[in-house]
């Protein structure tokens, strides 16, 4: 099962069973450890996940960090876990003491429900004071499901993952500074607006106004965007849609005849000594009836046209290009058993 799959497993059993779980110790074994698992490692396997890892802080003895995954006997991400129902930024420097004595590179604090991974960008086996990959696990975007994927045992990289933490730290304080922004600009967001477009003195009055502006601004803008793409996914499921009435009105008008269906098993019939049958497949079109290799239009075994005043079989030389030939009845089609049988050993010879 794909990671995406088990992750929306989990977000709905939480959804589900969270407003009965009370304590953080229930809060660990019905929400963490299922994540920790479905990062492919064995929460039974006590040299793999190890609960309250000893994480002693100088003279203070017995300090314990939730959980702690290992690989080659050290430590990889330290766990902090907390009840579904407290907020996490108050507990931020307790996992602040223990990464400092571990040596890992990188933390985990959640409550089941909201994550945050912090590493050591600013300063070397030093906490940093805001996580670089946060979100809550019920409403997952793929791209936040791309990073958690890096995590997994399978595909753990802790340079790939460093390198590509100091850039998923920046652009969500970016996004955050851009949500802020939008739902309550500052002078500054409005002055930046207000200087392109007004040629007056910016007054306190008028950057009060330009705050309103800018946010109905912008929300138009956004607004327009996303009708803008909407109106371009109708377009195309409308033209996919017509597509598929044609296709679908094309393939009504195909009638394939009796004397058709016969000619074709005499062409089977020639072409059996070289193919097993499962590989000679008809085709029927508008304007003949064809006959491939494996169902593959680019190996044509020959057509034939049937329905017309005339009747012909068309043959193909090595360039692939049909030759017409005249015929009296299907019969006539044993008269060109040399050529259909130099056409499949052209294509064997591919």
């Amino acid at each position: 099962m794909e990671l995406s799959t088990q992750l929306k497993s989990l977000a709905d059993k939480i959804n589900q069973l969270k407003d009965k779980i009370e304590t953080e110790e229930s809060t660990k074994h019905a929400f963490v450890l299922p994540f920790i698992n479905i990062l492919g490692y064995d929460t039974f396997n006590p040299t793999e996940v190890v609960p309250e890892f000893t994480a002693d802080i100088g003279l203070k003895k017995g300090e314990k960090v939730d959980y702690a995954i290992i690989q080659d006997g050290a430590p990889i991400l330290i766990i902090e876990c907390k009840n579904w129902k407290e907020k996490l930024s108050v507990h931020n420097s307790q996992l602040f003491r223990y990464f400092h004595v571990t040596k890992t590179r990188f933390a985990l604090l959640t409550n089941g429900i909201s994550y945050q991974f912090f590493t050591d960008l600013d300063e070397k086996n030093k906490m940093d004071p805001k996580p670089f990959l946060e979100f809550e696990i019920t409403s997952l975007k793929d791209n936040v499901i791309n990073e958690i994927a890096k995590f997994h045992k399978s595909s753990f990289d802790v340079n790939h993952i460093v390198s590509n933490a100091s850039a998923l730290k920046y652009i969500q304080e970016i996004r955050k500074q851009i949500n802020d922004e939008l739902s309550n600009p500052s002078n500054e967001f409005a002055k930046l607006f207000a200087n392109k477009v007004y040629s007056g003195r910016l007054t306190e009055k008028v950057m009060e106004e330009f705050k309103d502006l800018v946010q109905k601004g912008f929300n138009q803008f956004i607004s327009d965007k996303i009708n803008d793409r909407l109106k371009a996914a109708l377009t195309k499921e409308s033209q996919q849609q017509e597509e598929q009435i044609e296709t679908s009105t094309e393939e009504s008008k195909i009638n394939t005849s009796e004397e058709e269906l016969e000619a074709y098993k005499i062409v089977v019939a020639i072409l059996r000594r070289k193919l097993p049958t499962s590989r000679i497949v008809s085709r029927d079109t508008q304007s003949y009836f064809g006959i491939l290799l494996d169902d593959n239009n680019r190996k044509p075994l020959c057509r034939l046209h049937l329905n017309g005043g005339k009747k012909y079989i068309g043959l193909f030389n090595t360039d692939k290009t049909e030759v017409r030939q005249s015929i009296q009845t299907i019969d006539d089609i044993y008269l060109f058993e040399k050529e259909l049988l130099e056409t499949v050993g052209g294509y064997e010879k591919e």
